[in-house]
C-alpha cells in the first residue's frame, strides 16, 4: 500500500471553501492543497448520524472563514486507506493538515463554539474587514489613511478603534469639526477612555494658545525660572502635539519651584497625561514628576 502521507511536489486542487475527496485525489487536493492553505479532513460516513449533525457546522464555517482554511469532505467507507493511514476507529473524525501533514484532530459532533476554538488555535482570531481597513491605514499616507478608515468606519460604524484612529488624524490636520462631528455620533464616547481623551484633545486644540515660541524659548534661556514662559511654551507644544516637549517645561517648573507654581505644574501635567497619544512620553513624564516631586 502506498503512502498516502508522502510530500507534495507542488499545490493544487479545488477552490471552493468546501469540496469532496476521494482517495484517488487525495494527495492533489489535500496534501498538495495543504501547502498553500490549511486543509480540514471530515472523515464520516452516510450511516453516521452524528457526521450529519457535524457537516452543517463545518460547511458554514468554512464560508465564514472565506478561505482561511479548505474543508475537505472525505467518505470513510469509499476510502479504506486513508481510513487505515489516519487510523480512524470511529467517526466523525476531523483532521487539519498543513505542510502537507495531519498537524491537529478532534472526534465527535463537536458544538459550533468548540470547533471554531479549535480552529482559531491553530488559524488565530478571524480578523474582521474594518481591521484588514485599518491596519492598512497604519502603514498608509495620511490622505490614504483616512480613506480607508472611512471605509472601515461604513463596513463597522460601531468599531472604536476605528473612530479613535481616524479623530486622532482628523485633530492631527486641525479638522476639529470633523472630529467633532464624528466623536459626537458615537454614543459609547463617553464610556471609551480613548475617546473621551481624544474629546478632550480636541478641546484643547481649540484654544490656540496666544504667545511667539522664539519669544518665550528665548525668555526661558535668559531666566530659567520664568514660569509664565514655560506654561506658554509647553501650551504652544501641546497645541503643535508635541507633548514630550510640552511635559519637559512643566517638569522643569516641577523641579524649580517649591510653590504655587509647581502644584499648578504638577496638575496640567497630570491633566496632559491622560490625553497624550504617546506612551512612552507619558510613562516618562510620570517617572520624572514621581521623581521631582520626592
Amino acid at each position: 500500500m502506498s503512502n498516502p502521507f508522502s510530500s507534495a511536489t507542488a499545490p493544487g486542487g479545488a477552490s471552493s471553501f468546501s469540496i469532496d475527496v476521494s482517495e484517488a485525489d487525495f494527495r492533489e487536493t489535500v496534501l498538495q492543497r495543504s501547502m498553500e492553505v490549511p486543509v480540514l479532513v471530515d472523515c464520516w460516513a452516510p450511516w453516521c448520524a452524528p457526521c450529519r449533525n457535524l457537516k452543517p457546522i463545518l460547511e458554514k464555517l468554512a464560508v465564514e472563514y472565506e478561505g482561511r482554511f479548505v474543508l475537505a469532505k472525505l467518505n470513510t467507507d469509499e476510502a479504506p486507506q486513508i481510513s487505515a493511514a489516519l487510523q480512524i476507529r470511529s467517526i466523525p473524525l476531523v483532521v487539519l493538515f498543513v505542510g502537507g501533514r495531519p498537524v491537529d484532530q478532534f472526534s465527535g459532533a463537536l458544538p459550533e463554539g468548540q470547533v471554531r476554538a479549535f480552529l482559531d488555535k491553530h488559524l488565530g482570531p478571524q480578523v474582521s474587514e474594518a481591521e484588514v481597513l485599518r491596519q492598512e491605514a497604519a502603514q498608509a499616507d495620511p490622505q490614504t489613511a483616512e480613506a480607508l478608515l472611512m471605509d472601515a468606519l461604513s463596513v463597522e460604524p460601531d468599531n472604536l478603534d476605528v473612530v479613535g484612529d481616524l479623530a486622532e488624524r482628523l485633530i492631527a490636520r486641525d479638522a476639529l469639526d470633523a472630529a467633532s462631528e464624528l466623536l459626537g455620533s458615537v454614543p459609547q464616547a463617553s464610556q471609551n477612555e480613548r475617546l473621551v481623551a481624544l474629546g478632550k484633545r480636541m478641546a484643547l486644540a481649540r484654544q490656540r494658545p496666544e504667545g511667539n515660541p522664539l519669544e518665550l524659548s528665548a525668555r526661558i534661556e535668559s531666566n530659567p525660572k520664568d514660569f509664565e514662559a514655560r506654561f506658554g511654551l509647553a501650551a504652544l507644544h501641546v497645541h503643535a502635539g508635541d507633548f514630550d516637549a510640552a511635559f519637559d517645561q512643566l517638569l522643569a517648573v516641577v523641579l524649580r519651584d517649591k510653590g504655587d507654581w509647581r502644584e499648578k505644574a504638577r496638575v496640567q501635567l497630570v491633566e496632559w497625561f491622560d490625553i497624550c497619544p504617546d506612551p512612552e512620553a507619558v510613562s516618562r513624564g510620570r517617572r520624572y514628576l514621581g521623581m521631582y516631586l520626592n
